[in-house]
């Protein structure tokens, strides 16, 4: 609970810096004639960040096997005094990161758990945030074991884990060139860049979070060439701004495959195999799309009214404003309430992105969000989490409003879309 308590207060102060520094660097790119930001984009990320957030809200994860029990069983010494401890734990954290980050690259199902943070095809502060809510079951504590070995405590852990993600943010920008010295120590914005491009030159390269030292011990370090100019995203591109389809459409992918090869050593080993491993009999017969070529990328776009982005920027803040809330009243709540509430947060973000996207199944998700709203509502005596009065009204002006206007946009996308001349 300490790790729960710690990480959510700090959500306070850091997601309020992370928007000042994202419009800080929308502005400085503005004012170079940088083009580093679509809308769009930036809403699918922070989207995409508060689908975690909440996700990590009611830690709705698995651990194959914790820190506290490798602690509790494999202490042969007792590391003193702490600052040395904290020392050890941090270097430790940052070599765990390091290697989960390459086998979530390299292993086609693990893969699922990262796609996430690589699917924006710009590079931008805001894609830092695209995180994933696919990675349910936890198995970095292996990677710990030398702390354990020293008896360093979990609550170290429980308060350098957040930190050491949040040190993360600063380096995912194309407006800081290389940085002299630090470049041989830190992972810099230069390193991260080549770490997101799919250029032969760069892809699966740079894993190292903080310490680019992994990568230079491990050989996957990769510099930063002035001759090639990165070029982002993943190569079997998304196609969606909804960051809850891109958290599962590998997955599915690799369901499909499975389920489609006729020999049962391909359906046991796809799951296991290189990322992109596709059987042969699949590859022939159920081809995907893919880029051969970085320099011709024709990244994805939907054609959005001004209005319809404006409408999306205020259910993003809506979002916001509902799930800080929601921060404040966890421990009051039972977890199956929490859990409905949580679900109704991440179907609400299913359908403003899905409009944003032009799907038609964005009406069919925001009936879901109204009818879960006004259930939530019924079974709490008309009350929302606390809220009463005109709060409850607020809700409920809210929830109509938004079906009547995402069912409005959805018209107007019809309206505008072409449609095939008669045979």
């Amino acid at each position: 609970m300490a790790e729960m308590n710690f990480y959510i207060t700090s959500l306070f102060f850091m997601v309020p810096t992370f928007m000042v520094l994202i419009l800080f660097e929308a502005l400085v790119a503005r004012r170079k004639g940088m083009k580093i930001n679509r809308s769009a984009d930036m809403i699918s990320s922070l989207s995409s960040g508060a689908t975690n957030t909440l996700r990590d809200g009611v830690k709705f994860s698995f651990a194959i096997i914790s820190y506290s029990w490798l602690v509790e069983h494999m202490t042969v010494y007792k590391l003193e005094p702490v600052w040395l401890a904290v020392v050890i734990a941090f270097i430790v954290e940052d070599f765990s990161g390091y290697w989960m980050h390459r086998l979530n690259h390299r292993v086609n199902i693990l893969w699922n758990r990262h796609i996430i943070h690589h699917s924006s095809e710009e590079f931008n502060l805001s894609c830092a945030l695209r995180q994933s809510i696919s990675n349910t079951l936890r198995f970095a504590a292996i990677f710990m074991i030398p702390a354990a070995l020293l008896g360093v405590p979990a609550s170290i852990f429980a308060i350098l884990g957040p930190l050491h993600l949040f040190m993360q943010f600063w380096y995912h920008t194309q407006l800081i060139g290389k940085l002299g010295l630090l470049e041989y120590v830190l992972v810099t914005p230069s390193h991260h860049r080549v770490h997101h491009a799919i250029n032969p030159e760069y892809i699966d390269k740079n894993y190292s979070q903080i310490f680019i030292i992994w990568d230079k011990l491990f050989g996957s370090f990769q510099p930063e060439l002035d001759n090639v100019k990165p070029v982002y995203g993943t190569l079997k591109q998304m196609q969606t701004w909804n960051p809850v389809i891109i958290n599962f459409k590998h997955m599915w992918h690799l369901v499909k495959d499975a389920w489609h090869t006729e020999r049962i050593l391909d359906k046991l080993r796809i799951w296991f195999m290189p990322t992109g491993w596709r059987p042969e009999d699949v590859k022939e017969k159920y081809p995907l799309q893919a880029i051969t070529d970085p320099k011709n990328q024709v990244k994805y776009n939907t054609k959005n009214s001004p209005q319809l982005i404006a409408w999306s920027w205020t259910q993003l803040s809506i979002t916001f404003l509902l799930m800080f809330y929601f921060f404040t009243i966890i421990p009051s709540f039972s977890a199956t309430m929490n859990y409905l509430y949580v679900v109704m947060l991440i179907v609400h973000v299913f359908s403003f992105t899905a409009t944003l996207d032009h799907r038609n199944y964005a009406l069919a998700a925001e009936a879901v969000k109204l009818i879960l709203g006004f259930s939530l509502l019924y079974v709490q005596n008309y009350s929302w989490y606390g809220l009463n009065d005109v709060y409850v009204y607020g809700l409920v002006f809210y929830f109509i409003s938004s079906f009547l206007l995402t069912l409005y946009f959805q018209n107007g996308i019809r309206r505008s879309s072409p449609r095939p001349n008669p045979v």
